[in-house]
């Protein structure tokens, strides 16, 4: 990686970082309610590296095998990984035993497997329910009518910590096209708090992107997940 890209990524992670606590001014919040995660997958160790100089500590991949990969090659560096992308059940014993966070929780059946995985963990694994709003064929996530019974399940589990909620809204290139599925994320959330559902399973709303998540912040968001505004344009794909 050259001192140039080093540099790039300091400057974005810093600009990143002033947007955020913009957004959290505007909405009457400190900036520290809000948990920026660095999406690094598709890049290299070499660029986990050059922003964790540059302060950045969560970093989130979509892939089991890759982040496990990186996570070895950056092992020396007390990197909190976050599993952000959709788990295959045959994935999910490892990924339970792996990562810290996973974000993508979207049935009672991957709770149970990552329960089983994360049986080994000294700390439980902090998990999210990924909820699917608008029922979009291409995407994945528990219709909102399923996010009671796994609440009601985790709150059984020794391994797994459910501590909040996440989405992926529908795609638009303008971000307040986003706020509407953000407000009704945070509006599920108190709903099944007025239900009676520990605050502590409710704590967290992961939603907001590269192009949101100030929208996503200003509704509530206290983790927010930012890959190509801090590293660039993904690396193409490897030709065969």
């Amino acid at each position: 990686m050259s001192p140039a890209d080093v540099t790039r990524i300091a400057a974005n992670l810093a600009s990143i970082r002033e947007r955020i606590a913009a957004a959290c001014e505007r909405a009457g919040r400190t900036p520290e309610s809000v948990r920026l995660v660095a999406v690094s997958k598709t890049f290299d160790a070499d660029t986990v590296r050059a922003a964790w100089e540059a302060g950045q500590r969560d970093f989130g991949e979509n892939k089991v095998q890759e982040a496990l990969h990186k996570a070895e090659a950056t092992a020396d560096l007390p990197i909190t990984w976050h599993l952000i992308g959709h788990l295959q059940r045959n994935k999910a014993k490892r990924a339970g035993a792996a990562f810290p966070w996973v974000h993508s929780v979207d049935s009672l059946g991957l709770l149970e497997r990552l329960e089983a995985g994360a049986a080994v963990r000294p700390e439980p694994l902090r998990a999210l329910i990924q909820v699917d709003l608008a029922g979009e064929a291409t995407k994945f996530g528990a219709p909102p009518e399923d996010v009671r019974p796994i609440l009601e399940r985790a709150a059984a589990c020794r391994a797994v910590s459910v501590v909040g909620l996440m989405l992926l809204p529908p795609w638009s290139d303008d971000p307040e096209d986003a706020r509407p599925w953000f407000r009704r994320l945070r509006a599920l959330r108190d709903e099944l708090l007025a239900d009676g559902f520990p605050p502590g399973q409710l704590a967290e709303l992961s939603m907001g992107m590269s192009h949101d998540f100030e929208v996503a912040i200003e509704e509530g968001a206290t983790i927010v997940r930012v890959g190509t505004a801090i590293f660039g344009a993904r690396p193409a794909p490897a030709g065969p």
